[in-house]
């Protein structure tokens, strides 16, 4: 991998390799209980420690490690709890983007939020879960910037990212792609008319039909994983 070439971003070479260890966390490449090595990482990554050792602080911040005496930085992942947790946090905090977006939404965005949506349907079409996933992180980050409130925005990109692994399999239930667009439908109509209560309404529907089925799909792995380890 070679994360110089990724600098056209203006991004430092920490925050990189941060973004490139979260990655691997959140997608299951590293799982609770593994240790990351910082020279091997720098190997891996063809990059010095030093790079390595700020972004794996940063990690910890983040809850995503934790450096223990004398055995080292280890990986504690996204729990079932904290999956909880940020799915009712953001539950209670999507409806002020449905009213904040209502209130600022300019005719551009509305217009690139149809745009988003008119792909999602076509791709639903054709049966391409991945293009859906992607398009709806890409509506749902248009739609955060449209609030005009970065600290809003932040930790609702954070909490999407957090529960990117959930939300995939959630996308891939039986229904639910045919269901969220339908939702997606109706939050775009309410945007539309800056109709801030329909906004609302609309939104912390949709966030709380795939809070339930993302808690659905997380039970029913870890009941697999369960009966698994009885085997």
């Amino acid at each position: 991998m070679d994360l110089f070439d990724q600098k056209k971003e203006n991004k430092s070479l920490t925050s990189l390799i941060f973004e490139k260890i979260r990655e691997d966390i959140l997608n299951g490449r590293y799982v609770s209980g593994d240790k990351l090595v910082e020279i091997k990482l720098a190997d891996e990554l063809g990059v010095s420690r030093t790079p390595v050792r700020e972004a794996l602080k940063q990690l910890e911040l983040d809850g995503l490690v934790d450096n223990i005496p004398n055995r080292g930085v280890v990986v504690k992942g996204i729990s079932k709890k904290d999956i909880d947790d940020i799915l009712t946090i953001r539950l209670c905090i999507e409806g002020l983007v449905g009213q904040w977006s209502a209130e600022r939404i300019l005719d551009h965005e509305i217009k690139e939020l149809e745009e988003i949506y008119d792909l999602m349907e076509f791709y639903s079409q054709k049966g391409d879960v991945d293009k859906i996933f992607e398009l709806n992180t890409k509506f749902h980050e248009t739609l955060y910037q449209t609030t005009k409130s970065r600290y809003l925005e932040g930790v609702l990109n954070d909490f999407q990212l957090f529960i990117k692994t959930a939300r995939n399999s959630s996308l891939k239930s039986e229904g639910r792609i045919q269901s969220a667009l339908e939702e997606h439908r109706q939050i775009v109509a309410a945007l539309k008319n800056h109709d801030v209560e329909g906004a609302r309404k609309a939104l912390v529907n949709h966030i709380a039909n795939s809070n339930t089925n993302i808690k659905n799909i997380v039970q029913l792995e870890e009941e697999k994983l369960q009966a698994e380890s009885k085997v």
